[in-house]
């Protein structure tokens, strides 16, 4: 799968600035400005190729893994994540307690590619393929629990996140929740 980048900022500030170095216009105050805004363009892309990186390293190493005690090095301690289920929580440890019960009844979960990446300044979105396999008990809020199915999963799922300081302060998990339980045998 091919890994989408905007490149199309690039080119528009460099064809920007060319013009007007080659046109001369506005003398040395114009190049200034373009120098700056180039400058500040490619310290932005900097920036938004770090937090991809950091996500990769997230997805691909931490979550499927499972070793929470790196995920501060992506996530603020106080950490706002928005759920496909439409629950909010607010905090890195609530956080890792909603992942580690995802892998309780399937712990092969895992997601190995990103085959879309978009930065913007701050903000990230990151297409994953989640995938795994329901083969143990999926307890219930009740004390009760569901009995595996065997069946396994394959989503697309989407992360978009503000990151600030290196890290992600807030983050929306998108996937279809409906295409989740018909895969694993829970629904119709």
């Amino acid at each position: 799968m091919k890994t989408l980048t905007p490149s199309w900022k690039s080119s528009s500030v460099l064809r920007t600035a060319t013009a007007w170095l080659a046109l001369g216009l506005g003398g040395p105050i114009a190049c200034s400005s373009a120098e700056e805004e180039l400058e500040r363009y490619q310290q932005e892309e900097t920036q938004e190729a770090a937090h991809l990186a950091t996500f990769d390293t997230l997805d691909f190493d931490v979550f499927t893994h499972q070793d929470w005690g790196r995920l501060q090095h992506s996530h603020a301690q106080d950490v706002i994540v928005h759920w496909p289920d439409g629950h909010q929580t607010q905090g890195i440890d609530v956080h890792i307690a909603d992942l580690k019960a995802m892998f309780v009844y399937a712990p092969d979960t895992r997601i190995e590619v990103h085959p879309i990446k978009l930065g913007s300044g701050e903000w990230t979105s990151v297409v994953g393929i989640m995938e795994g396999t329901f083969t143990q008990p999926m307890p219930l809020p009740d004390g009760s629990s569901i009995a595996p199915t065997g069946k396994s999963f394959k989503l697309i799922m989407n992360t978009v996140s503000h990151w600030k300081d290196g890290v992600m302060t807030e983050e929306y998990l998108f996937w279809d929740n409906q295409s989740y339980m018909q895969q694993i045998g829970l629904a119709p």
